[in-house]
């Protein structure tokens, strides 16, 4: 039996990473298909990634992880359909890096009619081998906003903002597109739309839709970090590059909005718990969120001045539970985690913050959370107990023989400072140990 035991144990032991890896495949078995660069090639094999949204460490992954698989599966051509107001700075800078050295080819296409590229998507487009947009489309406003955690002054906005103009004009160099404007979207914010952005060689294409898009790049030449290459999208297989279930968890929790809910969260699951100690449910969830919480932090540009904020409003939350503020503590409270909320994200540019719609509901439903609570606690301490020798205080009895008082349906020993008659009506005033305090009702 012993030596069953040994075995199953070393069996496992062998399996673990074996169902380690099923797990991973399995979790990530929604992305693309990846076809082995062994597989023969019927029919060209184009990419479609469709990036919406804010600019963020998760995109970057997706679109270095798209390339990475294009590589491999020997693909003629990337499309990344853009919609975005902008995004932070650092992923951007990745993300540019990272199309300016694909051996596969990368289109840009702002699709569909009302997409925009602003901020950060004027630089993915202008590092794209080919950039195209669709009708109704816009692009532009790419002057740099603060998003590295340090306070920008007027000197290091200009070291910021020439940086950028410098990174801009060399894609551009490179791709062979307007440099001249592309200076002018990040120092001046201009913006421009798809007509405009064509006839002044912002962009290759304007094109209807994918299809369109595909059959105007067929035959066109780009450079590659392996030389030059020449599209062949004729009868081309488009496949789309989905979010892994990963990726689309992590999406959701970098978003600033939910970062600050979440830390609002497990602060308030910890203040719960500290209110009713033992109740164990809001101390685990307050401690997930807030884990959750600090890894979107390391994600985004924090200003560490918003967190202090958002920790001194916990802080006096849970200080409201020791001392009696009528309220001025919570209001304390909620002011600074709106406060805390606002300053978090380190960035001006509004899409890229705390909304303000986050911040008053999320303030109210904590301020009315903590009223509730603070009364029921209060309420439950002024109550008298219903159980156990106390809950007979106020309780009516009877005399008995013997020194015995009979009250809800039990014999008791009895002191009274008045003489009492047997079958006397009296009322319990208190209790020491098995003894009750009683004193005579008046008729």
């Amino acid at each position: 039996m012993k030596h069953k035991a040994v075995l199953a144990l070393i069996g496992f032991c062998l399996l673990s990473p074996v169902i380690s890896f099923t797990i991973r495949q399995a979790i990530a078995e929604d992305s693309t298909h990846v076809v082995t660069p062994t597989t023969p090639m019927l029919q060209p094999l184009v990419y479609q990634l469709d990036i919406e949204g804010a600019i963020g460490a998760v995109t970057d992954t997706r679109i270095s992880d798209a390339l990475d698989d294009a590589e491999e599966s020997r693909a003629e051509l990337v499309v990344i359909m853009l919609d975005t107001p902008g995004g932070f700075t650092k992923p951007t800078w990745s993300i540019c890096k990272h199309i300016l050295n694909s051996p596969v080819p990368v289109c840009i296409y702002i699709a569909p009619s009302g997409a925009r590229a602003g901020s950060a998507g004027v630089y993915m487009t202008y590092a794209a081998h080919f950039a195209a947009m669709a009708p109704s489309t816009n692009i532009g406003a790419a002057h740099p906003v603060s998003g590295e955690g340090q306070k920008v002054d007027s000197i290091m906005n200009e070291k910021i903002t020439n940086d950028a103009v410098a990174q801009i004009k060399a894609a551009a160099d490179k791709r062979g597109r307007n440099a001249a404007w592309a200076e002018r979207a990040v120092r001046e914010s201009v913006s421009i739309t798809d007509k405009e952005a064509l006839d002044s060689n912002v962009i290759n294409i304007r094109a209807e839709n994918l299809d369109d898009l595909l059959r105007q790049l067929d035959g066109r030449e780009t450079e590659t970090p392996f030389g030059k290459k020449t599209l062949k999208l004729a009868g081309a297989r488009v496949e789309t590059m989905k979010h892994s279930f990963v990726q689309k968890v992590l999406e959701i929790i970098t978003s600033p909005d939910v970062a600050f809910i979440l830390f609002s969260i497990g602060g308030l699951g910890i203040v719960l718990e500290l209110y009713n100690p033992g109740s164990i449910l809001p101390g685990v969830v307050g401690a997930i969120c807030l884990i959750l919480a600090f890894y979107s932090f390391q994600t985004l540009p924090i200003n560490y001045a918003g967190v202090l904020l958002i920790l001194l409003a916990i802080i006096l939350f849970i200080v409201e539970i020791k001392v009696v503020s009528h309220g001025l503590l919570t209001v304390g409270g909620i002011v600074s985690l709106i406060l805390g909320g606002l300053m978090l994200v380190d960035t001006v540019d509004p899409a890229l913050r705390v909304s303000w719609s986050v911040l008053i509901t999320t303030g109210i439903l904590l301020g009315l959370t903590l009223v509730l609570v603070g009364t029921l606690v209060y309420r439950a301490s002024r109550s008298k107990p219903f159980i156990g020798q106390h809950a007979l205080v106020g309780k009516h009895g009877e005399i008995h023989p013997e020194q015995f008082v009979y009250v809800e349906g039990a014999l008791w020993k009895y002191e009274s400072d008045q003489p009492l008659d047997i079958g006397a009506k009296v009322e319990i005033i208190s209790v020491d140990q098995l003894t009750l305090k009683v004193r005579k009702l008046n008729s």
